[in-house]
């Protein structure tokens, strides 16, 4: 039987990286470090979003697909650095959120 905690491992620690580099992006940074950054929250809420399908979790699901899309590195969506700031933080929040609630639960 494969341990579910440990298939999830290596993206709980992207999540965790994610947000750090998420809440660093605060302060005020080369512009190169933003479009790095839209790359790798792209790229792990669309496969945030994979695993959530896979899980059948629909809500986590459109959730990360909605991340995916606002932090497109291809087709960006240009806002104030002020919005950019507030949606770093609540997408950091939602990651971070996501650690805890994706959980599966323990059984005794």
């Amino acid at each position: 039987m494969i341990d579910q905690n440990a298939t999830n491992r290596p993206l709980d620690i992207v999540k965790i990286l994610v947000v750090l580099a998420l809440l660093f992006a605060v302060a005020d940074l080369p512009y190169f470090y933003y479009q790095l950054l839209r790359w790798i929250v792209c790229g792990t809420a669309a496969y945030s979003a994979y695993q959530a399908y896979e899980k059948q979790k629909t809500v986590w699901m459109w959730i990360f697909i909605s991340l995916a899309i606002l932090f497109n590195p291809i087709a960006p969506i240009y806002f104030t650095r002020a919005i950019w700031q507030f949606l770093d933080v609540g997408t950091a929040v939602v990651f971070c959120v996501s650690l805890f609630i994706e959980r599966p639960k323990l059984i005794r």
